[in-house]
């Protein structure tokens, strides 16, 4: 039985989670919630592609702030630059010349298959601008989090249920985990915010499908974050169905071992991500149940997009939601703010990008007060600890 238990003191925070990061937004720009992405408006946020300096803002973050996990969204059309998806329902089955399988990264990343193994193959090009990304979120030592950011979609069309089948979802898969299985700190984010989903069975089918394809091409330790329905919310995923149904997803020995619910919450009006005031700290309806959830069925979650606006409401509820979280390590992996990177640092509602330029980063009120300020005794939260125990 579990047993609620509360504490609040203004003491420094006895235990915090394991992961705290920052979303590094712009390879994602031009994506839509229905899965279209205008490719013109992707926003590399690396200066070596004349954009922001993503690279500088994370090596602040892991140096300055101690955050040690950083999400890197990317569409898929981004990745096979095209908005075509070859096989299936969705065309003929050819090949385009085009698509030549790029050179491995870096060392410690193992040898592509021959690109006919792939129906729609990774681009050459663009697979060697996002894993620059990648290669510098590696080199600061945090945790990297790949996400696919096409909320279960291509093109407005639903991922096993219309649109795209499993086998194409496991097959960009495939060819990702292929490309970083050597990589213990790669965290695999299969889908960003799944929303409209009629069935969760077959969803749960289809994550299961991409699942399989990561282990199979041996990548068999690294966490895959499971999202969820009603855009992944936190709020919904046990009444929904989408905890329930992921739970049978597993790994090829049956297991569950890293395999990690992914939820996001807003603390908007709306839930929305869109407005600059927080009107509640969503801990009793929201954060409390879900972690009951989670302690009663053994499982992890992981937060990997949340924020507020840099206003007093945010700094308020945001700090509370976040040292809940950080009370509760045996339930919630951690969090990711929501987001620096190719975002302005001023004129974004929810910016959390650094001000200033490498080497003389000014970090935002809510990153200073609430990411990071939860986890040092630093933070303005009226309540410090908040916990569930047994």
């Amino acid at each position: 039985m579990l047993l609620l238990t509360f504490i609040s003191s203004i003491s420094s925070v006895a235990a915090v989670s394991s992961l705290a990061g920052v979303n590094i937004a712009g390879f994602d720009f031009g994506a839509d919630i229905t899965g279209t992405a205008n490719l013109t408006n992707v926003n590399p946020p690396l200066t070596t592609l004349g954009g922001s300096d993503g690279a500088g803002q994370m090596t602040h973050f892991f140096k300055q702030d101690g955050l040690n996990v950083f999400r890197l969204p990317v569409s898929w059309q981004f990745l096979i630059n095209s908005n075509i998806l070859l096989g299936g329902r969705a065309g003929n089955g050819a090949m385009s010349p085009s698509m030549t399988m790029p050179t491995p990264p870096t060392t410690g990343t193992a040898q592509r298959p021959p690109k006919g193994n792939f129906v729609n193959a990774l681009d050459a090009k663009n697979v060697v601008k996002y894993d620059q990304l990648v290669q510098a979120c590696l080199s600061t030592g945090a945790k990297c989090i790949i996400d696919i950011h096409n909320y279960a979609r291509f093109n407005n069309e639903l991922i096993g249920q219309g649109g795209p089948t499993n086998a194409q979802f496991a097959d960009l898969w495939a060819q990702i985990a292929t490309v970083y299985k050597a990589e213990p700190n790669i965290i695999f984010g299969l889908m960003n915010e799944p929303h409209n989903i009629p069935d969760m069975s077959i969803w749960a089918d289809t994550v299961q499908a991409a699942v399989t394809a990561i282990r199979q091409a041996g990548a068999t330790t690294q966490m895959v974050l499971l999202p969820g329905n009603n855009f992944t919310s936190a709020q919904t995923f046990v009444s929904n169905g989408s905890a329930g149904n992921l739970s049978r997803v597993h790994n090829l020995d049956g297991s569950n071992t890293s395999l990690i619910f992914d939820v996001h919450k807003y603390l908007d009006s709306d839930n929305s991500g869109t407005h600059t005031e927080c009107t509640s700290n969503h801990i009793a309806d929201t954060f409390m149940p879900l972690a009951m959830f989670l302690k009663a069925n053994n499982r992890m979650a992981f937060l990997t997009e949340t924020g507020g606006g840099n206003t007093a409401s945010c700094l308020t509820d945001f700090c509370n939601t976040l040292t809940f979280i950080n009370a509760n390590p045996d339930t919630y992996l951690g969090y990711v703010g929501w987001a620096a990177g190719g975002f302005s640092p001023s004129t974004y509602n929810l910016t959390m990008t650094p001000i200033g330029s490498s080497g003389n980063f000014t970090d935002q009120p809510i990153v200073a007060q609430c990411l990071v300020g939860t986890r040092n005794g630093r933070g303005i939260a009226s309540f410090k600890k908040r916990s569930i125990s047994r």
